[in-house]
Order: C-alpha cells, then sequence, then structure tokens
C-alpha cells in the first residue's frame, strides 16, 4: 500500500511539472505555427454577410494618442455605424510596433476569425505581404503602403493599398500658415524622411506660398511616428529658430501644445485639434477613413473584387481641414481657402502643378505640367526652393 502510494504521488508530480510546463509563458517574438482546427476559421465567402462578418484593425499606436491612430480609429466607428455593425464583429490591435508583433497580431486576428483586416502603418506592410499568403481566403488592406499586387508579392491577390490626396488638405493648411506668419518662417515637425512625409510638407509649404511668396520653411525630423517628447523638443526648436507657425507630419498633439505654450501658432494633422491648443491652432489636414472602410467592405460582402490601389481627395471627402479657429485665423483666411478648394474640386487644377524649382535651382515640373500622385502611395520625393531639411538626409 506504501509502495502505491509513493508512486501515485510521484505521478501526480511528473503531472504537475508537464502542466506547468505547458502552461508556461510563451517567447513573444516567436510566431506560432497555425493550427487551423484551432481557428474560427472564415465564414464560407458565399456566405458573408453585415450580420456576421469580422474586421481586425493593428494600429502602430492608440486613441490616445489624439492624431494619426484616433482619427483611424473615429474612422472605424463611423463605417461601424454606417454599417450598423455590432462591437463583438471589430477587433482592434492597439500599439503594434512595426517588427515581429505585427506579423503576430495579424496571425491572431486571422485566428480570431477575421474575414478583413486593415494594418494602419506604413512599416506594416511586409508583414501584411508574408501572413497574406498564409489566408487566401482573407483579405488584407493596408494604409499608405505600395506592394499591393505588383512585382513585390508575386500577385497576391487578397492584399491591397490606400491612401488619399492629403496633399490637397495640406496646401488648404497651409494657406492658413502663410496668411498667419509674421516672421515669413514657418516650421515643420516630420516624422521620416521619405515621400509621404515629403509629399505633405511640400503641399503645405506650396499653400503658405500661394498667399505669401515670402514665406520660407524648415523641417526636422523625429525619426519615428509617435514621439510626444522628441515632437515638443523639435517644435521647440523651430520656435527658437524664428518660426511663428507650425505644421506637423507625427502622430501626437505635442507641436501644437509646445506652439502654444510659447505664443505662437499651428496647424495640425489627422485630428482638429483645435482641443489640445485653443489658442494656437488654426486649423489641421484631416482624413475620413471611413470613405474607404466602408468601401472595401461593401465590396467584399458583395463578392465584388476590392481594388489594387484606392485613393481619393478632397472632392470625395476622403480628406479636407478641419473648421478653422475664427479667434485666431488671418482675415481673408475662409475666403482664401475655399478659392483653393474649388480650384482643387472642379479637377482643372492641382497642388504639384509647375513651374516648381527645387533647392538644386532644378525645374522639377515645368510650367503648365501637373506631377500626379499614384494612387495609394505618395512619391512625391523633391525639397524645393525656399525649403530646409537637415543636410543629412539629402547626403543620404
Amino acid at each position: 500500500m506504501q509502495h502505491f502510494k509513493k508512486l501515485l504521488v510521484i505521478l501526480l508530480c511528473a503531472l504537475f511539472v508537464f502542466t506547468v510546463v505547458a502552461c508556461g509563458p510563451k517567447d513573444p517574438d516567436k510566431t506560432e505555427p497555425v493550427d487551423p482546427s484551432k481557428s474560427e476559421g472564415p465564414v464560407d465567402p458565399g456566405k458573408i454577410t453585415l450580420a456576421n462578418i469580422k474586421i481586425g484593425f493593428v494600429h502602430v499606436t492608440d486613441p490616445n494618442d489624439m492624431g494619426y491612430t484616433y482619427n483611424h480609429d473615429l474612422g472605424t466607428q463611423k463605417m461601424a455605424k454606417e454599417l450598423g455593425l455590432k462591437d463583438d464583429q471589430i477587433i482592434n490591435k492597439f500599439n503594434t510596433s512595426e517588427d515581429q508583433a505585427c506579423e503576430n497580431a495579424l496571425r491572431e486576428l486571422a485566428q480570431q476569425g477575421c474575414h478583413i483586416i486593415f494594418a494602419t502603418s506604413f512599416g506594416f506592410e511586409p508583414h501584411v505581404i508574408k501572413v497574406a499568403k498564409d489566408y487566401p481566403d482573407i483579405e488584407f488592406c493596408h494604409a499608405t503602403g505600395f506592394r499591393a499586387q505588383g512585382a513585390w508579392d508575386e500577385g497576391q491577390k487578397n492584399v491591397h493599398n490606400y491612401f488619399g490626396n492629403i496633399y490637397q488638405a495640406r496646401y488648404l493648411s497651409g494657406i492658413a500658415a502663410g496668411l498667419k506668419t509674421k516672421t515669413n518662417k514657418i516650421g515643420y515637425v516630420g516624422a521620416f524622411h521619405f515621400p509621404e512625409v515629403i509629399s505633405g510638407f511640400t503641399g503645405f509649404y506650396l499653400g503658405a506660398k500661394s498667399v505669401n511668396p515670402d514665406v520660407t520653411m524648415v523641417v526636422k525630423y523625429t525619426g519615428s511616428w509617435h514621439d510626444p517628447t522628441l515632437e515638443a523638443q523639435l517644435a521647440a526648436a523651430l520656435i527658437d529658430e524664428g518660426c511663428d507657425v507650425l505644421g506637423q507630419h507625427c502622430d501626437s498633439t505635442a507641436p501644437a501644445t509646445a506652439a502654444e505654450a510659447a505664443g505662437v501658432y499651428h496647424v495640425g494633422y489627422n485630428s482638429d485639434m483645435r482641443g489640445a491648443a485653443p489658442k494656437a491652432s488654426l486649423t489641421s489636414a484631416i482624413w475620413d477613413w471611413s470613405r474607404y472602410l466602408i468601401f472595401a467592405v461593401n465590396k467584399f460582402v458583395a463578392g465584388e473584387e476590392i481594388p489594387a490601389d484606392w485613393h481619393g481627395g478632397i472632392a470625395d471627402g476622403v480628406c479636407d481641414i478641419s473648421p478653422l479657429n475664427d479667434d485666431i485665423v488671418a482675415p481673408g483666411t475662409a475666403d482664401k481657402i475655399k478659392e483653393a478648394r474649388d480650384k482643387i474640386v472642379s479637377g482643372d487644377w492641382d497642388v504639384f502643378t509647375g513651374p516648381l524649382v527645387d533647392i538644386t535651382g532644378k525645374v522639377v515640373v515645368a510650367e503648365g505640367e501637373t506631377f500626379i500622385e499614384p494612387q495609394s502611395a505618395p512619391s512625391w520625393g523633391y525639397v524645393l526652393e525656399g525649403i530646409t531639411v537637415p543636410p543629412e538626409v539629402l547626403e543620404g
């Protein structure tokens, strides 16, 4: 009997050790192999409706940034309301870095039964393409990318890019800046020196210059989409250099609050930033991401192909500027913006219309010609005369 009890204790201990090991913490950087039997699995494509569709999102920050992710999430909420979706039909993965964590998040959404997944940050694209190959029945839509259904991904039909003509809204917001500046020197806090950011600040500068030929602009880069501390530091540095109106292409409201603290002015991005800096924020270039989300989901439910590339501009309601801060904008700002908006909406004119000359003196867009951005991926990479960027980015 004693022998039997000892044997029983040994067996129970072994079972306990096995259980602890099996349930121990997983390496967060390790992607677990997909077991289709443990996945909820997609509904038969022919049976997907607005009542049973499940939609996933991967975001680089969360709505507390009050900028990019906040605005994208507003688009999600607007989509859900317009399509009559329930809360449990939408799964968000917030604060996902542009590395292995993105791949992990995408696979989790796939295994949770999502039929269509939206990835909203530029650096997510390689992970989207990789994961999409393993889930051909799931549609993957990526904001700001350029690799959908091209040579990069071997013709994957379930990967799509979307963006918009935000440079048009930047141009309108730049008019507010050009009319407000007293020093004729405006500043810009950008994330990275690559076409999406360059296109945006060029539109902003051209809008300012259209109403103030003497204006110049200084650009500084954070090297990150979301770094409120550094954004505030660079905003302060621009102000110290004499910039009295700031623009931005970064995710937080830090440049707005820094501008207000210093007694200068600011033009925001992504969301209306008057709430964060009511004495500084003139207006903001904003998105209505719901326009694409609704479009893509309706296409999917209808069994129709989602375009590889999609974009829209001011005329489509995809982008615009937030209401002007009438208490502080310069007189005549609304009229000048309306005049420019009407030209853009007419389709007879667009922002990158020549003559445009870069910092080397080269004509990059001839008089009478217009540079048109591709549908889903900005490609404008010229730095125009009158704009100063860190010299090291030009050397690279």
